[in-house]
């Protein structure tokens, strides 16, 4: 049974009439007539009865007109999807990210994307670098931001470097002892720390360096993600190194410091599984995270 043999069968069926259908649907009749007569060879039974020139539905075809209607229906409902799927009119994109980069990169990207692609809905998922590499690879994510190096790196993902950040010092405004010029991670010595939890990025990242300088950084609260470590920081609990868009973010209770050369750095990336192509919505929301990434 092929689709435009039911095609031909509807329109039959609404106009009785051969010639007509043949017109409606844009073929010759001679044709129109063969399509039926093997369709009907294919099911077995005769689909019209054509007595005296009168053409009428037989019991095969009552059965088969509501089911034909149903395909072609459907069949029509699924073009149209895949055509507002084409166009990014409707469809989702799954984008995993650090809660970092949730807060201090994402926003103005995801706002901008949403005003170019309305329709598109935004699923986002938070985690660590490892946490979201493990969802990419068992396909649960479109795409992740991440920071480099990966603490598994696999040649199953495709990782495209979109920016270096630069880390900076974030205190209490009302803390009178941390000083607005640039500081050295070796002046963090014996100062109190807010530390994000184990497996966080931010973490590794200041730890390696405070041991670089010779010492253990010294906490008093620690183990919370990025809000949390900013309201410990902005209560007096101590000061933390954060990126600088998060800090960019901070509002004025924080004071802002920012590190004297070399400082620190980290490396953001997109990945995507390698041998997956992302959907087009999500190849486009890619687009606009690298071009916003390069401008910033």
């Amino acid at each position: 049974m092929q689709f435009q043999q039911l095609v031909y069968f509807v329109a039959v069926a609404d106009t009785r009439h051969f010639t007509r259908a043949a017109e409606r649907v844009h073929v010759s009749q001679p044709s129109l007539s063969q399509q039926i007569r093997a369709l009907e060879k294919e099911l077995g039974a005769e689909l019209f009865s054509r007595a005296r020139g009168n053409i009428a539905l037989t019991d095969a075809g009552e059965a088969l007109l509501p089911l034909a209607r149903r395909i072609l229906a459907d069949a029509d409902t699924a073009r149209q999807e895949v055509q507002e799927l084409a166009q990014l009119r409707r469809g989702r994109v799954r984008l995993g990210a650090t809660p970092s980069l949730c807060t201090g990169l994402l926003p103005d990207v995801l706002r901008t994307f949403h005003g170019l692609y309305p329709g598109i809905r935004l699923l986002i998922e938070e985690g660590g670098s490892h946490d979201l590499v493990r969802e990419l690879a068992r396909g649960a994510l479109d795409l992740a931001l991440v920071v480099l190096p990966l603490p598994t790196p696999s040649p199953a993902l495709t990782t495209v470097e979109l920016l270096q950040e630069d880390l900076v010092v974030v205190s209490s405004a009302a803390d009178p002892a941390v000083p607005r010029r640039p500081v050295r991670i070796a002046d963090l010595a014996g100062r109190p720390m807010v530390m994000f939890r184990h497996g966080y990025d931010l973490r590794e990242l200041t730890v390696a360096a405070c041991r670089a300088e010779g010492f253990e950084p010294s906490f008093t609260v620690e183990g919370g993600e990025m809000d949390a470590v900013l309201g410990f920081v902005r209560a007096g609990l101590g000061l933390a190194v954060v990126p600088s868009m998060v800090a960019a973010r901070a509002g004025r209770d924080l004071r802002v410091t920012a590190l004297a050369p070399p400082g620190l750095r980290r490396t953001i990336a997109l990945a995507h599984r390698s041998d997956v192509a992302p959907p087009r919505a999500a190849r486009e929301l890619q687009r606009v995270l690298v071009r916003m990434a390069v401008g910033s």
